[in-house]
């Protein structure tokens, strides 16, 4: 814990906690005088920073450099349809206070990096992690190796979740694994959808948040025993979880908090309506996998994976590639190229130009154009 003096516990307001067997007023004073980091006041940290407040942890540090948007409000409920184009930390901030008007919250309108993340996340107890990208997770997994904190972690996508403690030591003494133990190594960009790209289901959000927040809380009060050393995997479809162990390597651990494992930056490409090709009179080519493509797909796309083309010898596509083309050409339209975020498309458009097919790449993918709708 932080060291700080015990601040007075509400017992009106607590009541439940504190009549909770094997909880009690310890529980409660314990909460009261903790510092909890947040990473993230999206999808998994809404139901988290809720709960956090609610139960009474006496400070908590809410980390987001994003802002609220109208398609966030499915799954995010920690924001309101009022709060849409104000930055996330100040609305969640807000909704906290509005449960719990004693809390401490701490807003941080940066987003986490390996630059950053020692000092963003020092003086916490316990950090949950419910960021979007990979950079942020590694930096993340190096701060709290370095720091001594422990780190929840949850993933999400579409119907499924993950969910496990990584740091500290498990029941039988031994150190519990870090993150890298896990993924030793970022996946390539675009190479994993995002949930913006292959979507998400509000409710197994909120499940799996709001497991967060108890994982914290039994970190932070030594209530119960932390899911360490275990991966719990949720299949919101079956509504059952499984546990997958896991296990600890020390060389793993001493190289992440020697230096924080590196992840290629993501491929951002700076856009705006201005630099977006328009898709009216377009021959439109889709890049992404024929399930992504079934799924939702821009009207009119013919769906040539990159896979596919990929697998082309000395200008060989797949005969779907030659009829795109011509049929551009023949009515003197442009061949716009997309995917989901706009990192395959850029690669198709590249292997395209190798075999003398022009073709424009359509920034931002699919997820910026149902932005536009």
């Amino acid at each position: 814990m932080s060291g700080k003096t015990v601040p007075t516990v509400d017992h009106a307001r607590f009541r439940r906690q504190i009549t909770l067997a094997g909880f009690g007023l310890a529980g409660q004073e314990k909460l009261a005088s903790s510092h909890v980091a947040v990473l993230g006041a999206g999808g998994l940290g809404s139901p988290a920073l809720l709960y956090l407040a609610a139960m009474g942890v006496g400070e908590v540090t809410v980390i987001d450099d994003d802002v609220v948007a109208t398609s966030n409000l499915h799954r995010q409920i920690i924001h309101t349809d009022s709060a849409v184009g104000e930055p996330k930390a100040e609305s969640a901030r807000r909704e906290m206070l509005a449960r719990n008007p004693d809390l401490v919250v701490h807003v941080v309108g940066t987003r986490l990096a390996a630059s950053n993340a020692v000092e963003l996340l020092r003086g916490a107890d316990v950090v949950l992690d419910g960021t979007d990208n990979f950079a942020a997770r590694y930096a993340c997994s190096h701060a709290c190796a370095v720091l001594g904190i422990r780190h929840v972690w949850a993933s999400i996508l579409g119907f499924d979740a993950q969910l496990s403690v990584f740091g500290g030591h498990l029941a039988d003494g031994t150190a519990g694994p870090v993150y890298e133990d896990v993924f030793p190594t970022p996946p390539a960009p675009g190479s994993v959808p995002s949930c913006s790209a292959a979507g998400v289901l509000g409710p197994v959000v909120g499940i799996v948040g709001t497991a967060m927040a108890l994982e914290a809380v039994k970190v932070l009060t030594g209530v119960g025993t932390p899911l360490a050393g275990t991966i719990g995997y949720f299949d919101g479809l079956s509504g059952r979880w499984e546990y997958i162990p896991v296990h600890a390597d020390p060389a793993v651990a001493e190289r992440v908090r020697s230096v924080s494992t590196p992840v290629d930056e993501e491929l951002a490409v700076e856009r705006s309506d201005d630099d977006v090709p328009d898709l009216t009179d377009a021959v439109l080519m889709d890049v992404r996998e024929p399930d992504e493509f079934e799924t939702l797909h821009i009207p009119g796309a013919v769906n040539i994976p990159l896979s596919a083309l990929k697998g082309g010898v000395d200008g060989e596509f797949p005969e779907e590639v030659e009829y795109v083309a011509d049929r551009a050409t023949e009515e003197g339209r442009p061949l716009v190229v997309y995917c989901g975020s706009g990192v395959r498309s850029l690669r198709a458009v590249d292997l395209l130009a190798g075999v003398g097919i022009a073709a424009i790449n359509y920034p931002g993918g699919i997820e910026a154009w149902l932005e536009r709708q």
